[in-house]
């Protein structure tokens, strides 16, 4: 079955988690020759690297210590008096009543009812949505002193195999805390944004986990073991589904890195929304091995335009979309092949619209490195803002 892309909301339902795990037994063998007269030689073993035990203790004190800081701060939402209604998770970040959750969490609610894990119930009001990296603003207005701000880390810092924090809502169960790692990082996931040509934007600088994520889990802060939230998670990628057709977790979770968030936040709060930077052009997501060979390119690295938007900054400054047929249908060669951007190596297009989503806004001049018949050569271009549909 193809994998499918799956928002978190959810209608609460019970369920129940079967684990397994199997040990693995490891031997080694030695053969020693007996022939003779081979003289014996004494049989030099190998130092075994013994890792340094791990302090559990001290390890089950620090995520004990990071729930209770943190949990206050984490909320869940749902459509006022709708009992059964979908859930949600959402988190303080400042003692204004300013609340950061998923847009698809809050989509179509007019009245939205936000609970405290202190049983404090209040009105939430929608500040600003953000459909290109899904993520909304919800304000109360409650005590100061009800609030509980999570403080923001840095997720440029990020390395994959950091250990990882998700506290949210999953299937209704209030305030459940999952541990793992990170998993991958400057991923690029569909946004929630149509463009005009019918298709839909790119969302860009998602942070990958294992750390188990399930519906109602939406909009819940991830965290690395300073408590710090460096994302904001979003979806998960599932083959598996509940008898009522919810997605289940198979370790492939998605969170919005938080200097994506730091640069969309304080437009969402003033302006009601945040303009992400555009360059108009399609690419191919990945270039294979075949691609290549039939493009006649010199590597499989790079963003392969396949189309130029019209009107966009891409066409003013004289990018090139493929235009000649090739031996793979529906791929045109002699598109131009961008290899970096403002002087940074990108390989892939996750590379590519993470620079540009967390470095530049509409109006911003940049400069692509580009293969052009081979030859290299570099363009200057200035950024619009993405259309609407």
């Amino acid at each position: 079955m193809k994998g499918v892309w799956r928002p978190l909301l959810v209608i609460p339902i019970l369920a129940s988690l079967v684990l397994s795990c199997r040990s693995l037994n490891f031997s080694t063998s030695q053969s020693i020759s007996p022939e003779l007269p081979t003289p014996i030689r004494e049989t030099v073993v190998a130092p075994v690297y013994i890792p340094p035990a791990i302090d559990l203790v001290s390890l089950e004190d620090k995520l004990v210590e990071i729930y209770e800081k943190v949990n206050p701060g984490v909320v869940s939402l749902r459509a006022l008096g709708d009992a059964e209604g979908g859930l949600g998770t959402g988190f303080v970040i400042d003692t204004d009543g300013n609340i950061i959750t998923n847009y698809h969490v809050i989509e179509g609610i007019d009245d939205l009812e936000v609970a405290f894990p202190s049983g404090l119930k209040a009105r939430g009001e929608v500040l600003g949505t953000d459909l290109d990296s899904d993520i909304a603003v919800v304000r109360v207005d409650v005590s100061p002193e009800e609030l509980f701000p999570l403080s923001m880390g840095d997720s440029d810092q990020v390395r994959v195999g950091q250990a990882v924090i998700a506290i949210g809502n999953p299937f209704g169960f209030n305030g459940t805390m999952t541990l793992g790692i990170v998993s991958g990082l400057g991923r690029a996931l569909r946004s929630l944004h149509e463009a005009p040509s019918g298709g839909v934007f790119s969302s860009g600088d998602i942070i990958q986990t294992d750390a188990a994520i399930n519906p109602g889990n939406s909009g819940g802060p991830l965290l690395n073991l300073n408590g710090e939230v460096i994302g904001v998670n979003r979806a998960i990628f599932t083959t598996g589904f509940t008898d009522d057709g919810q997605p289940l977790n198979s370790g492939l979770g998605f969170a919005v890195s938080i200097n994506i968030i730091k640069r969309v936040i304080p437009s969402l709060i003033v302006e009601g929304r945040y303009d992400y930077p555009f360059i108009g052009i399609t690419s191919l997501e990945d270039l294979t091995l075949a691609d290549q060979e039939a493009l006649g390119l010199p590597r499989a690295s790079g963003i392969y335009v396949t189309q130029v938007t019209s009107g966009g900054p891409a066409q003013k400054a004289g990018i090139r979309a493929g235009d000649q047929p090739t031996d793979i249908a529906g791929l045109l060669a002699g598109g131009d092949l961008i290899i970096a951007i403002d002087g940074v190596q990108v390989k892939t297009f996750s590379d590519f619209i993470g620079y540009l989503l967390r470095n530049k806004s509409p109006g911003d001049a940049v400069e692509l490195t580009i293969l052009r018949d081979n030859q290299e050569i570099k363009v200057n271009l200035v950024l619009d803002k993405r259309p609407s549909q």
